[in-house]
């Protein structure tokens, strides 16, 4: 399953426009025509707002069901513009508008007996209206499919660049905690002889070195080192900050709806990096807690445009 960006662009036109472009004519929607375009960013939930004409907002509660049918997340505007055929392209009346029409101009007359009598022009204009509204709603509705399947395939795109993004600073990760791995066991080392020397220099220069034996001074210095050791122990943030980069892999593999629970997973990181910078008394490992942080960063911010 891939991982969708909330980021993305489509369009789609079907009838008059779609068919003047292709040489072909849309089944059921020609003489009329919609163009739908589609921007999505990122957001936390789906929030939709539409840009269309008032006569087609009654299409609005079924545009909505299209798109949250493709779409789970992001702040997506739709916009929709109608179109005609040239003004040239009259159609032919039928015998049946014809007729209603005489009716209707029979009804306003008699009320009316002073309203001027249909031009041939005002007939054809009322003729080629009649049943354009239904050819509108067709083709707004297949518009509006075609626009948010175009939509998921952009995001798509966008995703699987994303991961690409996103992979190479998991791998950036994983190189510093190895790097961070060997450098604790030598920090130790360093701050056990440093213990040593300070204990003996403490000692000599309040005389009592001669009074306690060398074994005793060496435990108790010894002691001080394994509790120092103990604070600055970052084993247990590696290993976890590891667990965490082979959760979001996995995640990412797996596809779907992975952005709230990436973020999620991004915060921990943040916490293991940080624990990892508390603890650090070595230069070596504050530089590898600091470029932890820019490489979990980065992440959190591509994160944040994953459906």
């Amino acid at each position: 399953m891939a991982v969708y960006s909330m980021t993305g662009y489509a369009s789609a036109t079907v009838g008059a426009a779609a068919a003047a472009a292709s040489g072909a004519e849309t089944p059921g929607v020609s003489g009329a025509g919609v163009t739908i375009e589609m921007r999505s960013v990122n957001g936390r939930f789906l929030d939709l707002s539409f840009r269309m004409p008032d006569d087609l907002r009654g299409l609005e509660p079924a545009l909505r069901d299209i798109i949250a049918a493709v779409v789970r997340r992001g702040k997506i505007e739709l916009r929709l513009s109608t179109h005609r055929d040239a003004d040239n392209n009259w159609p032919t009346p039928t015998p049946d508008q014809l007729n209603r029409l005489a009716r209707l101009e029979g009804s306003v007359q008699n009320w009316l007996p002073k309203a001027q009598p249909l031009s041939v022009n005002e007939a054809l204009q009322w003729c080629r209206g009649g049943g354009t509204a239904e050819r509108l709603d067709e083709a707004a509705l297949e518009a509006a499919k075609r626009c948010a399947a175009g939509l998921r395939e952009a995001r798509a795109r966008e995703g699987d660049r994303l991961v690409s993004v996103l992979m190479e600073r998991i791998a950036r990760l994983r190189e510093l905690a190895g790097q961070a791995e060997p450098l604790v066991p030598q920090v130790v080392q360093r701050q056990q002889e440093r213990f040593l020397e300070r204990w003996q220099e403490a000692l000599l220069a309040s005389g009592a070195a001669a009074s306690v034996p060398a074994e005793a001074l060496q435990e108790r210095a010894l002691n001080e080192a394994a509790a120092y050791a103990i604070r600055i122990d970052v084993a247990e943030e590696l290993a976890r900050l590891k667990a965490h980069l082979d959760e979001i892999t996995r995640l990412l593999h797996s596809g779907g709806e992975v952005g709230k629970r990436l973020d999620f997973l991004i915060q921990e990181l943040h916490r293991e990096a940080n624990t990892l910078g508390s603890k650090s008394s070595a230069l070596e490992l504050t530089n590898i807690s600091v470029e932890m942080k820019v490489a979990i960063e980065q992440m959190r911010e591509q994160v944040q445009n994953l459906e």
